[in-house]
């Protein structure tokens, strides 16, 4: 298998457009790493330059030691899973899959094992007999896996592989690419646009914005610890509530003041925020951070204010409420204990414990 390693990566367009600025990361051995941002973010430029189909401008990119900027992609032991599946129509799931094996001339009683041995890891054996023309898109998502999987290569390239399927195909086959992963041991980078993916599949994910990474880390470290306010709202969902405020000092304490309503922030907080004492500062509070009140034992440093309830969205065992201050909205995710009606005042409570604060110029995640 193989370590990929991305050194001060950079792709220019004829256009003039900067499309990757300066990425590094590394993907380690039997790693499984995803890459995650918004479309045009430079994720696919990334990946493609890693398998040879995009030049690169300048940075240095390595499988295991081998400097491969200059080697041709069919060289380079990677395989590539494509968004649009990329199959063969007129031919049979079998030779789709044994199409790279019969290019390296292996004899035919090892393709045959071999496509036999991946289609059963893949529960498609039935299937090798049929075009795709006549599979679903899961079936042929997995036979598009499985030609990637008999060639055996160092890593394996994954484009938005499960876009084109319905949602309850994707969780399924979210899992599926992850056991793969765990059967067969090889390197792995995925690209998405969808942050649930990143979380539920990652060891670690780079998340990116306008061609720069914005954090490299595992899904809970981002989640719990965004490094600013791009990643802090890119992950999660339904997104954190930001709320811009002042700190200001009363009574010795130290609150954080938005016009609607002031919090008291925790000792911890209050030290590391000190020299933004009467200046402009702005509030993370995830969803699940904020309570009804009637049922916030939970909240490690419980602060309260009244809101009026603009919106209740069930789903069954949790409910997403959306609540509105004078000048601010904040959404909230509730346990169906007690619903709360559209229109009614709703005390809530703020865990202060779980909140991020950001600098508004840098949108640096401060604490």
């Amino acid at each position: 298998m193989a370590k990929i390693t991305v050194i001060n990566l950079n792709k220019y367009y004829d256009n003039s457009v900067h499309a990757v600025k300066d990425a590094t990361f590394t993907a380690e051995d039997k790693e499984f790493v995803v890459l995650v941002g918004p479309s045009g973010c430079g994720k696919t430029t990334i990946l493609r330059m890693i398998a040879g189909l995009e030049e690169v401008s300048s940075g240095e990119i390595y499988i295991g030691d081998t400097l491969v900027n200059n080697v041709p992609p069919k060289d380079r032991d990677i395989a590539m899973v494509f968004q649009n599946y990329a199959l063969y129509p007129h031919m049979t799931v079998f030779d789709n899959m044994a199409f790279a094996l019969k290019m390296r001339h292996l004899p035919k009683t090892d393709i045959k094992k071999i496509v036999t041995e991946s289609a059963k890891l893949l529960g498609i054996e039935a299937m090798l007999k049929r075009k795709p023309g006549q599979l679903s898109g899961g079936q042929r998502q997995r036979v598009a896996l499985g030609r990637a999987i008999v060639r055996n290569p160092k890593v394996f390239l994954f484009d938005e592989p499960l876009s084109n399927l319905d949602a309850k195909l994707r969780v399924a086959m979210r899992a599926e690419i992850v056991k793969l992963h765990h059967s067969l041991g090889n390197t792995m980078i995925y690209v998405t646009h969808d942050q649930v993916e990143a979380m539920t599949m990652a060891d670690r994910i780079v998340v990116m914005k306008d061609g720069v990474i914005q954090q490299i880390d595992t899904p809970l470290n981002i989640y719990n610890n965004p490094a600013n306010m791009f990643v802090a709202g890119f992950i999660g969902s339904p997104a954190i509530n930001l709320t811009q405020g002042k700190l200001v000092i009363s009574n010795s304490s130290v609150y954080f003041n938005c016009g609607d309503y002031q919090l008291q922030l925790t000792s911890s907080q209050a030290e590391t925020l000190k020299d933004y004492i009467e200046k402009n500062i702005i509030m993370g509070i995830r969803p699940e951070d904020i309570y009804d009140s009637r049922f916030d034992a939970m909240a490690e440093s419980p602060q309260k204010f009244t809101t009026k309830v603009d919106f209740v969205e069930p789903l069954g065992n949790e409910y997403h409420v959306v609540l509105t201050t004078e000048h601010n909205e904040y959404t909230a995710r509730f346990d169906p204990k007690e619903l709360p009606k559209m229109g009614q005042d709703l005390s809530i409570t703020v865990d202060m414990a779980k909140a991020h604060f950001f600098d508004p110029e840098s949108e640096t995640n401060l604490y």
